[in-house]
């Protein structure tokens, strides 16, 4: 029998992920995931229109890495770039910390903010939504100094501030009210309170160089770090051991929290935590946008394709709305579904499986090798591109084809 204490550490590992969604995709080959069939013959279709929309967005091939600072450029404009070269940071490792404190930041504040909220960016005049408006809007927060507690060095994240960052603040930072609603605006601020928190307990972590900052993350990862190479799995392994208490009212195992971590009733068996299903979708997230931080500071990532597909909905959605994925109660498309719902978790289990497979579909289509194009390229390209498009084509408002209920730190 696998104790708690064993479940627990391989559940907050990279690897966890695609573990457990293998163990979804199973059920669905043998048609027994409730809620969803799989028709792997409609993959053509997905890895169809992610090459068309690859190839249009970078016709070179030349694609990024899927990750918060493609949202820090939309419209091809490198704010980043223009916030660093006005503060003329003294060292590499200085800019990397404050690239990290950004990061982080706007990575917790960037779960959907819902189809009716909007941001007008004051530099360009254009009105932003989603998750580039919730990027842009989290980046002028940032350069204003919203979540600096030193008032000479606006561009930083500390701790001491964010513990009292209040929703009205953020509702103002990100221009929401009764006529902008932002979805789970409460849960972000709690989030980041959540953040300060942690921040403050995990000295060893963030505060290694300075006080307690989301970019001191960058110095224990560097501490990670072998002739400046660092694998990408392990940004994540540090990023859940760091960020897992931050995530609201979630499962615990041995008194900790799990993160982005639910059950699914069909893979339940004898041992403990066997119906266990990871996604650490944020966690993730954060760690493909901590990379180029990393870069800042001197260190090359590898094995980037160590990190899991991201278990959100414009990947899912793009599988059931080309039809890889099919509800087996159409009605359910009507239906608004808790984040623990089976539905739901199996859901974002096949969204990651099915990733990697498209991934070799797509990569095959391309003439291109994964060591050249790894998944976050894919993505990038690419498959959340392509989800977005299909939505746009489906629905009038771009949602997804299943509608889940968000408290603001999940999708």
């Amino acid at each position: 029998m696998t104790s708690e204490r064993e479940t627990y550490a391989a559940l907050m590992q990279a690897g966890a992920v695609r573990a457990g969604a293998a163990r979804i995709f199973a059920l669905a080959e043998a048609g027994a995931l409730p809620g969803l069939t799989l028709h792997l013959d409609r993959l053509d279709e997905a890895a169809d229109r992610v090459v068309a929309v690859t190839k249009a967005r970078y016709p070179d091939l030349s694609v990024p890495l899927h990750s918060r600072w493609r949202h820090f450029e939309t419209g091809g404009l490198d704010r980043w770039g223009m916030l660093a070269a006005a503060r003329e940071f003294s060292n590499p490792r200085q800019a990397a910390r404050a690239a990290g404190d950004l990061a982080v930041v706007s990575v917790l504040l960037d779960a959907g903010a819902g189809p009716a909220w909007r941001y007008r960016e004051e530099l360009t005049g254009e009105t932003l939504a989603r998750s580039e408006g919730l990027a842009v809007a989290s980046l002028a927060m940032f350069a204003g100094g919203m979540f600096s507690g030193v008032p000479a060095d606006p561009l930083r994240a500390d701790a001491v501030v964010l513990a009292r960052l209040t929703e009205e603040e953020l509702a103002g930072g990100l221009q929401a009210g009764p006529d902008n609603p932002v979805v789970g605006l409460a849960g972000r601020t709690q989030l980041l309170a959540r953040l300060a928190h942690v921040m403050e307990n995990r000295r060893d972590l963030f505060a290694i160089e300075d006080d307690p900052r989301p970019g001191g993350l960058i110095d224990a990862l560097l501490a990670e770090a072998r002739d400046d190479m660092l694998p990408a799995a392990t940004i994540l392994d540090v990023v859940l051991d760091g960020l897992a208490p931050v995530f609201p009212g979630r499962i615990e195992l041995i008194g900790l929290p799990l993160g982005d971590t639910w059950p699914h009733p069909s893979l339940a068996g004898p041992d403990v935590g066997s119906d266990l299903v990871a996604f650490h979708k944020l966690s993730t997230w954060l760690a493909l946008s901590l990379i180029e931080p990393l870069d800042l500071a001197g260190v090359t990532v590898t094995d980037l394709d160590g990190l899991p597909g991201l278990a959100e909905y414009r990947n899912g959605g793009l599988f059931l709305d080309t039809g890889v994925l099919a509800l087996a109660d159409p009605a359910d498309a009507a239906r608004e579904h808790p984040v623990d719902s089976p539905l739901v978790v199996g859901w974002r289990g096949m969204t990651v499986a099915l990733l990697d497979l498209l991934a070799d579909a797509v990569r095959a289509r391309l003439g291109v090798g994964a060591a050249a194009f790894p998944l976050a390229c894919v993505l990038e390209g690419g498959s959340w591109a392509a989800g977005r498009a299909i939505a746009y084509e489906r629905r009038a408002d771009g949602g997804p084809p299943l509608s889940v209920e968000s408290d603001g730190t999940v999708f």
